[in-house]
C-alpha cells in the first residue's frame, strides 16, 4: 500500500543525461501544437452531429463543453508550471496524489491519445482514398479498410502514422514548425467558411432553439439534448493537454505554458463558437445533420462548390497535425512511465543525436497503427472522452490539493478563483461523464480493470 501511494519528487534533477529531453520549443510553438490539436476533425464534423443531437442549441453546447475545457486548462496551467516536467497530467498525479492514481491517470492517456491518433488517420485514409479515385486511380477496398469493413488494413492510415513519426524523431523543433505552418492552412480554411457562409446567415433558423431540451437523454442508445451534444462535442476541445507533455522540452516553461494552454484554448473556443454560429444560421439544421462533411453541404448547398472543395482540401493537408499533436504527446506520457519504472527503462532513452526518444516513439506508432489498420474505431472511439475526462478530473484535483498542501509554494501562473474554477471543471467533466454513452462507461471500466491487474503484475515484478 505505501507504494501505490508513494509520490514522486517535483524537479527532473539528478536524471542521467539519456532520460533528458532537449528543451528547443518557444510560445508560439505550443500555442500552434495546441491549435494542431484541438482544430481537427471534430469542427469539421462535429457541428453536423451535434446538431442532430441538439438542434440550434448546438451553440449552447459548444459553449458548455469550451467552458468547461477553459476551467480544466487554467488548472493545467497552474500545475504545469509548478511541475515542469514532461508527462502531463501522469506526472502532476504522481507528483501529488501517489502512484495509483498516477497510474490509472497515465492508463488513461494512452487510452485516450491513441484512439485519438488512429481515429484521425482513419479519418485522413478516407480523404487521401477520395482524393486518389477522384484523380482515376481508386485504392482497392483491401487497402483502404481493415478486415470488420471487408479489407484487409488500411495502408493510408498506417503511411501517414509513419510519415509523422518520421518527423517526430528527427526533432522536436523541426516537427513543431512543420505544425505550425499546416495549422495556419486550417485556420485560413475556416476563415474562408465563415467569410462565405456569414451573408446567408437569418436569424429564423435558431427556432426552436431546442428541440431536444437540455439534459441528456437516450432514444435508441444515442443520446440526445444540450448535454448529450455537449458530451460528444467535448472531443472537439481537448488537445491543450498534448502542450503539458512538451514542458521538458520547453526554453521557458514559467512562461511559455501558461501562453501555450491558455492561448490555444481561447483562439479554439472563439474559431469554433464563430463556426457554429454561421453554420446553424446559414441554413436549416436539419439539412446538414446527420452529414459526414457538414461544412462542405452548407457550402455546396450555398452554391459556393468550389469554396467546398478548397476547405476540404485544406482538411486533407491539415489533418496530420492532429496525428502529431497527440502522437507526440502519447510518445512523451509511455516515455515519462518508463522512466518513472512503470514500463521497461530501456524505453525511456534518448537519441543524442536528435534529442527525442525514438525508440518509444516507434513503439508507439506501431502501437496506434495497429489500431488504425486493424481495429473497427467507431464502436470505441467515444471511449477517448472517458479517458480525457479523468485527465481533466485528476489535474483539477492535483490544483487544489497543492493549493491546500502547499499554499506557499511560487506559481507563476495562478488560476482565477481556484476554488471556483477547480471544483467546477472537476463537477462539469463528471457530469459530461455521465452524458457519455451506457457502452462508453462499460468498456472504459474493463479498459482501467485490466489496466490494475497489468500494474499490479508490473509492482510484483519491481519488488
Amino acid at each position: 500500500m505505501s507504494r501505490w501511494l508513494h509520490r514522486k519528487p517535483i524537479g527532473i534533477e539528478g536524471l542521467e543525461a539519456h532520460h533528458r529531453l532537449t528543451p528547443t520549443l518557444s510560445w508560439w510553438h505550443l500555442v500552434a501544437l495546441g491549435v494542431g490539436a484541438i482544430v481537427g476533425t471534430g469542427i469539421y464534423t462535429l457541428v453536423g452531429v451535434g446538431a442532430n443531437l441538439a438542434g440550434p442549441a448546438v451553440m449552447l453546447s459548444f459553449l458548455i463543453a469550451g467552458a468547461i475545457c477553459a476551467c480544466a486548462a487554467l488548472a493545467y496551467a497552474e500545475v504545469a508550471t509548478m511541475i515542469p516536467a514532461s508527462g502531463s497530467a501522469y506526472t502532476y498525479s504522481y507528483t501529488v496524489l501517489g502512484e495509483i492514481f498516477a497510474w490509472v491517470v497515465g492508463w488513461s492517456l494512452i487510452l485516450e491519445y491513441s484512439l485519438v491518433v488512429s481515429t484521425v488517420a482513419v479519418g485522413w485514409s478516407g480523404y487521401a482514398a477520395g482524393f486518389m479515385a477522384s484523380l482515376g486511380h481508386p485504392l482497392p477496398q483491401a487497402l483502404v479498410a481493415g478486415p470488420h469493413a471487408g479489407g484487409m488494413f488500411n495502408l493510408p492510415a498506417l503511411l501517414i502514422i509513419a510519415v509523422v513519426t518520421g518527423m517526430l524523431s528527427l526533432g522536436t523543433k523541426e516537427s513543431a514548425t512543420v505544425n505550425a505552418a499546416l495549422v495556419l492552412v486550417k485556420m485560413a480554411a475556416l476563415a474562408i467558411f465563415v467569410a462565405v457562409g456569414l451573408p446567408h446567415f437569418d436569424a429564423r433558423h435558431f427556432t426552436p432553439f431546442m428541440p431536444h431540451g437540455f439534459a441528456a437523454h437516450g432514444v435508441d442508445g444515442v443520446q440526445y439534448g444540450v448535454m448529450g451534444a455537449a458530451a460528444i462535442i467535448f472531443f472537439a476541445f481537448y488537445g491543450f493537454d498534448a502542450i503539458s507533455t512538451a514542458a521538458e522540452e520547453t526554453k521557458n516553461p514559467s512562461r511559455d505554458l501558461p501562453i501555450g494552454i491558455v492561448g490555444s484554448m481561447l483562439v479554439c473556443a472563439l474559431v469554433y463558437v464563430g463556426v457554429a454560429a454561421v453554420a446553424v444560421g446559414s441554413m436549416d439544421y436539419t439539412i446538414y445533420a446527420k452529414s459526414a462533411e457538414p461544412l462542405a453541404l452548407i457550402l455546396r448547398s450555398l452554391g459556393a462548390g468550389g469554396v467546398a472543395a478548397i476547405i476540404g482540401a485544406a482538411a486533407v493537408i491539415a489533418l496530420p497535425t492532429v496525428i502529431l499533436a497527440f502522437l507526440y504527446g502519447q510518445s512523451r506520457i509511455f516515455f515519462v512511465m518508463a522512466r518513472d519504472g512503470l514500463l521497461p527503462q530501456a524505453l525511456a532513452k534518448v537519441s543524442p543525436r536528435t534529442g527525442t526518444p525514438v525508440r518509444i516513439t516507434v513503439l508507439t506508432a506501431v502501437v496506434v497503427s495497429v489500431l488504425a489498420g486493424l481495429v473497427p474505431l467507431d464502436e470505441i472511439a467515444a471511449l477517448a472522452n472517458a479517458g480525457t475526462l479523468v485527465a481533466f478530473i485528476a489535474v483539477s484535483a492535483c490544483m487544489l490539493v497543492m493549493r491546500r498542501r502547499e499554499p506557499e509554494r511560487a506559481r507563476v501562473f495562478r488560476t482565477p478563483l481556484a476554488w471556483l474554477v477547480g471544483p467546477a471543471a472537476i463537477l462539469g467533466c463528471l457530469y459530461l461523464f455521465w452524458s457519455l454513452p451506457e457502452r462508453t462507461h462499460h468498456f472504459f471500466f474493463l479498459w482501467n480493470l485490466a489496466g490494475i491487474v497489468l500494474y499490479l503484475i508490473w509492482s510484483r515484478r519491481r519488488g
